[in-house]
């Protein structure tokens, strides 16, 4: 990008008064939510994280992810209004309506298929960046939710099972904010 992305945001708040949203190089941290009746994850043959009616929340983390990514990310689907009211609207959040959260890590949230028929997970964060990173999340989403995550094995071949209730899935990312 270099100085021609610079001259592009300089071109751009001469025209406009305003800059234009600043992009970056490195992907956001990714999330798939899935509104599940419910969801387990087995390794080895034994659960190891079982929800009933809840969010089953794959995690994909980059190596630019940062402690403000996780936060972000953690806030808004604690209070994300996909559960239905009384009225079978979706204004209730998970929180609201007592649901379980189920996180698995996923590095292939990052599989690239630009280049042949086998994909490149090249941009997913390495096991000594991506650990801390999944373990802060879950331990944040813990907190703002105020309620135990069950999870997978990081790392591990994990066999994940869902009744995903709706459907209603929603991709998310930190660095759109959505």
């Amino acid at each position: 990008m270099g100085d021609s992305y610079a001259v592009l945001i300089q071109a751009s708040i001469q025209q406009t008064n305003r800059p234009i949203v600043q992009q970056t190089n490195s992907p956001p941290m990714r999330v798939l939510l899935q509104r599940v009746s419910s969801a387990s994850v087995t390794v080895d043959e034994k659960i190891t994280g079982r929800i009933g009616p809840g969010l089953l929340i794959l995690l994909g983390i980059e190596e630019a992810d940062t402690i403000e990514d996780v936060e972000w990310l953690c806030g808004k689907i604690s209070r994300l209004r996909i559960f239905g009211d009384d009225e079978g609207l979706m204004n209730r959040s998970v929180t609201d309506v007592d649901g379980g959260l189920l996180v698995v890590s996923q590095f292939t949230l990052y599989g690239s298929t630009k280049k042949g028929n086998r994909p490149s997970f090249i941009r997913s964060a390495k096991p000594p960046v991506a650990i801390p990173l999944y373990e802060k999340f879950v331990k944040t989403l813990a907190f703002v939710a105020a309620r135990e995550v069950a999870t997978g094995v990081f790392g591990a071949d994990m066999k994940v099972a869902l009744v995903n209730d709706g459907p209603v899935t929603i991709w998310m990312d930190s660095r759109n904010r959505e």
